[in-house]
């Protein structure tokens, strides 16, 4: 797989999500999501071949992260169709806790690390399960630096928090389900950061630390709406 092939996908992977907004804007949601899906697997498609045939992860050049910059595009595009399922979610009102100008750049940058760390973790899962061969140096600098702009975000998204909380309810830190789970993700990719630094040859054992850490973030995103205690006392459970 190479460049060669970009249009290919890219040209069918484009003319099912122009189509599926023709549906949409027909209110025909179960058809505009399906083609939504359609044109994601084929793009997504052209990036797991090209990565196996660069035998890397394609995002150390402007176009390589320009493929996945187009394929996040397409995928919140997806998110909206299944978010469009259930009216009752775009209430308009927001509580009086939500009505803080720390609100909006708390929740963006902490999705924005989220997405990065996402893609350190397919870096790792690549390292660990795919990769023909030994691990370069420079495959694990790439996965160093996404987790180094992750983790700085993450941390800029715990202080917008902080600030969003002493403002709505008069304390910085509380130790709800959430922030308790934000703290134990924070410090594994620390964690990971520092393992890199005392162990720089350990490079499998890193990256398991990292899928680990990564699932932490899944519980602390998500998974603590499962939760029964979390339910019934965190003030993040909506």
């Amino acid at each position: 797989m190479s460049w060669d092939f970009f249009g290919w996908f890219a040209i069918p992977a484009v003319l099912c999500w122009g189509i599926a907004a023709f549906f949409a804007w027909k209110e025909r949601l179960p058809v505009a999501m399906g083609l939504s899906l359609i044109g994601l697997l084929i793009y997504a498609a052209f990036i797991v071949g090209l990565w196996l045939s660069l035998e890397r992860p394609p995002l150390r050049t402007q176009g390589e992260t320009r493929l996945w910059h187009s394929f996040f595009l397409a995928l919140v595009g997806v998110i909206v169709c299944v978010n469009l399922f259930k009216p009752e979610i775009h209430n308009k009102t927001l509580m009086p806790a939500l009505m803080s100008p720390w609100f909006v750049p708390h929740v963006i940058v902490y999705m924005l690390s989220y997405a990065i760390l996402g893609a350190a973790t397919l870096v790792g899962i690549y390292l660990l399960f795919f990769r023909r061969g030994g691990i370069s140096e420079n495959e694990l600098l790439q996965t160093d630096n996404l987790v180094y702009v992750g983790q700085a975000f993450l941390t800029f998204g715990m202080l917008f928090g902080s600030l969003w909380a002493h403002e709505a309810w008069g304390t910085y830190w509380g130790w709800d389900p959430k922030e308790t789970w934000a703290a134990i993700t924070w410090l594994c990719y620390l964690l990971f950061i520092l393992f890199r630094r005392a162990r720089p040859k350990a490079d499998r054992a890193a990256l398991w630390l990292l899928l680990f850490a990564f699932l932490c973030l899944q519980m602390c995103w998500w998974g603590i709406n499962f939760l029964q205690s979390a339910r019934a006392t965190s003030i993040h459970v909506y």
